[in-house]
């Protein structure tokens, strides 16, 4: 989505929480304050990127979820962003200590398979997304889902999987500071473009795999069935990543008067909810598209195996009318063979062998032998 410019001043967003908002963090030293986070855990840590921001602009980039909690508490009218990849359950532990995120959407985060959607728990917003990118070599869509705590002063993102790039959200929104400035909720805004934009590529690679399996239908591929019902399951998965998202957003809008969310802001969450409507109408018109493509080749095939089956019994039928005429020549020439068989067994007490017409007699035994098979199969048609 091309960024537009604000045009008026910005006023301070109801989720941000500075000085008249809320009392001020407590300054003492973190091992001092009862209830304090607890410290980062050993290892290798998840953080991918985490920044403190204050009027739309960069302060400070810590680089420990500790520093993260001290910078922010020093300066109340901030904003903190952490960006994490698959953190550990004592990285989740610290974050929900630290900003008081409720336990369930905790539970949710520590792994992936959830379903998209949009909760509040007090001031703190859990959102879930499902990203999808396309990948080009193997012609399918690669689906991850994204974790999203958004709080007055914080936003912490939680991927499971390689898309979307929060990377490039966060270029963009530095680099529109009056954008920024509006707080966490103008963050959000900016990852839910993200994911949405992210859904045009894959819209566009499925249309072009549908052009394609259209083509390899009525030229008879043989291995276009599987293609169809691969392609028909990632659009049912496709279809849960985008649909839930027009309720959410829905949603979102109708708390614009209570949050009193920038009139602005409102504007571009209104310009992405109309982008959700349209990628989820497109995906339906392709899970439509994908069945009756699907039912157009089971036609197909079924002709193809029926004139296959008609082919099998038209040579079926020659090869036995061959059999019939092999059949009915052999018959007729075994009947002079037999005759002449037995008159040359030459045995001395032989009837007719001292007959004048014994000769005769047996060549016209023969004759009439063989032209009455003759006629009798070629009465019944094997002839």
């Amino acid at each position: 989505m091309p960024q537009r410019p604000i045009r008026r001043a910005a006023r301070p967003s109801a989720w941000r929480r500075g000085p008249s908002a809320a009392p001020p963090r407590d300054p003492r030293p973190e091992p001092e304050r009862a209830g304090a986070a607890p410290a980062e855990p050993a290892g290798i840590a998840s953080v991918v990127e985490a920044a403190l921001y204050r009027d739309g602009v960069r302060v400070s980039s810590p680089g420990s979820l500790a520093e993260t909690y001290r910078e922010l508490r020093e300066q109340p009218a901030g904003m903190a962003w952490i960006g994490l990849a698959r953190p550990t359950e004592g990285e989740l532990q610290s974050l929900a200590a630290e900003f008081d995120l409720h336990p369930l959407a905790v539970e949710d985060a520590k792994e992936a398979h959830q379903r998209p959607k949009l909760e509040r728990y007090g001031d703190t917003l859990f959102v879930v997304l499902r990203a999808a990118r396309y990948l080009d070599a193997p012609e399918e869509i690669d689906f991850a889902e994204l974790h999203v705590f958004v709080g007055p002063d914080f936003v912490l993102t939680v991927r499971h999987g390689a898309a979307p790039d929060l990377s490039a959200v966060r270029r963009r929104m530095e680099e529109t500071p009056e954008l920024l400035r509006l707080g966490p909720e103008a963050v959000l805004y900016a990852i839910l473009d993200a994911v949405v934009d992210g859904y045009a590529p894959v819209v566009a690679g499925v249309q072009n795999d549908i052009d394609e399996i259209e083509t390899e239908v009525f030229r008879g591929d043989p291995e276009v069935s599987r293609r169809i019902y691969e392609l028909s399951r990632e659009m049912v998965e496709f279809q849960r990543a985008t649909r839930p998202l027009v309720g959410m957003l829905h949603g979102l809008m109708a708390g614009f008067s209570k949050y009193g969310t920038d009139e602005e802001l409102q504007r571009y969450l209104r310009d992405v909810a109309d982008h959700v409507t349209h990628t989820s109408e497109r995906v339906d018109g392709f899970r439509q598209a994908l069945t009756e493509i699907l039912t157009v080749n089971a036609t197909l095939v079924t002709q193809q195996q029926n004139a296959e089956m008609r082919a099998l019994a038209e040579a079926g039928f020659e090869q036995n009318e061959e059999i019939k005429r092999i059949s009915s020549w052999a018959a007729i020439l075994f009947a002079p063979t037999l005759v002449g068989t037995i008159y040359g067994m030459n045995f001395r007490d032989m009837p007719e062998l001292d007959w004048p017409l014994g000769y005769p007699f047996a060549i016209g035994l023969m004759g009439v032998i063989c032209v009455s098979l003759y006629l009798i199969f070629k009465r019944r048609g094997w002839l």
